[in-house]
């Protein structure tokens, strides 16, 4: 922390300008050693988020640039910062960083500028997790989703629901310091409706946990079904792009494809898989295998099947099998002469569907959504967990509540009921970091680019 870092904070590349990142308590120093400001009154009066036009120069290079002096406290990481961009290429950009290192500063490590602003106190853990979820976004739901945790709004949750377990926490020190008999019964229908409130709140939070990880991950989506009955063909059009080999020969893929695409505002990972049926060669067979396994895996089965065509034992088998997670495609609905009947088996969605005439996606993306946005969570007006971290500590938290709670309601003395809620606290200052541990800090930024 001592250190002052640099990096390249846009992609190394040929490009019209590259923006480098140096911040620390050394700084300021290190760029006017190298920095010829045009107006010089200005650059010395000290003003803090401003742009200065300049000469960098060096032994090996000269370039102009601009360079954005951002002061601490007021800086995203709490130290000062200034912002170098100078012109696109590799080479200056890299020359520039070497300068500066020899004049001080050190290569910093990947997400090491956003670790600093979480141990100087300008973004919580959850803020932290939202700068990568930001950068690495691919729809427009996870964007928003990102953003919204990134100014504050699932934090101020968090935080809200921590102080309401701070505050159980010291009525029952009050309890255990002042044990006067006559109040006994009513601390203890204080303390369990007390209780109650802040594992209402925790589950509400954790409503739209799935919406949330499915917005920010995706859903892996497998399309499954006999030969011949438009697989390969749903892949390219969902893609747009003749990715997957179509023809009339039953057994064309015999291996998985693989693609993401955006549908409607949700990732889904696509996996186009080998027809499934008793398979007539070694290679056929191993491809088949895979679809099953692929089946097991999936958080989402589009089952293809032939409009008017009696089921196959198989696809009745996945109906059966994975029934809530399956929505059934009848394709070829072209190739009707009458208005398709669609019987379900059980309780699985059925939707008409022609590729050839690109007719029934839309219905296909409703579904989704209906899927993915719960009716308790059907916008994203509300902040959202989608971290498999903060979901897992949130979850603990709840645990240990509901067995305070069940403790509460046996009786226990007030100093076993305060151990679960302690652990509570504990979890839930997990989330935003107010109370983790050095791995956990390094497992977290360890997956931010290098100058961010």
């Amino acid at each position: 922390m001592d250190d002052t870092i640099i990096a390249l904070a846009t992609a190394l590349g040929v490009a019209s300008i590259h923006v480098i990142r140096l911040s620390g308590p050394e700084a300021g120093e290190i760029i006017a050693r190298s920095f010829i400001p045009k107006n010089l009154l200005r650059w010395n009066s000290k003003d803090n988020f401003t742009l200065h036009l300049g000469i960098f120069k060096d032994e090996d290079i000269a370039d102009e640039v601009l360079i954005g002096r951002m002061l601490a406290p007021a800086s995203f990481t709490g130290e000062d910062i200034y912002e170098i961009n100078c012109h696109g290429g590799p080479w200056l950009a890299q020359k520039i960083i070497t300068c500066c290192v020899r004049a001080g500063a050190r290569v910093a490590q990947p997400g090491e500028f956003s670790k600093r602003a979480f141990l100087n106190g300008k973004i919580d853990l959850i803020q932290a997790e939202a700068v990568v979820d930001l950068i690495s976004a691919r729809t427009s739901d996870a964007a928003k989703l990102a953003f919204a945790q990134l100014r504050g709004s699932l934090s101020a949750k968090i935080v809200a629901l921590r102080q309401e377990i701070m505050d159980i926490l010291a009525f029952i020190e009050a309890g255990i310091d002042f044990p006067e008999d006559d109040v006994e019964e009513l601390d203890r229908l204080t303390l369990n409706n007390n209780i109650t409130k802040v594992l209402y709140r925790s589950a509400e939070l954790l409503t739209g946990s799935k919406t949330g990880k499915i917005l920010r991950e995706g859903l892996q989506t497998v399309i499954a079904g006999r030969p011949n009955v438009g697989k390969s063909s749903l892949l390219n059009a969902l893609l747009q792009e003749e990715r997957a080999i179509v023809t009339d020969i039953p057994g064309t893929t015999r291996d998985e494809i693989r693609e993401s695409v955006n549908l409607g505002g949700i990732l889904l990972h696509l996996v186009d898989t080998a027809g499934i049926r008793v398979g007539e060669d070694l290679i056929e067979q191993m491809g088949i295998a895979r679809a099953w396994r692929a089946l097991e895996a999936a958080d989402l089965i589009l089952l293809v099947v032939e409009a008017g065509h009696p089921l196959t034992s198989d696809e009745v088998n996945i109906i059966e099998n994975y029934g809530n997670k399956v929505i059934v495609l009848a394709n070829k609905t072209d190739l009707l002469t009458r208005k398709l009947q669609l019987q379900p088996l059980r309780e699985e969605v059925w939707i008409p569907l022609s590729v050839v005439c690109h007719q029934g996606f839309e219905c296909l993306e409703q579904e989704i959504k209906k899927r993915v946005f719960a009716p308790e969570c059907d916008s994203l007006s509300e902040p959202l967990l989608s971290n498999v971290r903060q979901i897992s500590a949130l979850e603990k938290a709840e645990k240990v509540l509901r067995a305070a709670l069940q403790a509460l309601e046996n009786g226990f003395p007030w100093d076993i009921i305060s151990i679960d809620i302690r652990k509570a606290l504990q979890h839930v200052s997990e989330v935003t970091g107010d109370d983790v541990q050095e791995d956990l800090l390094e497992t977290i930024f360890s997956r931010f680019c290098i100058g961010k």
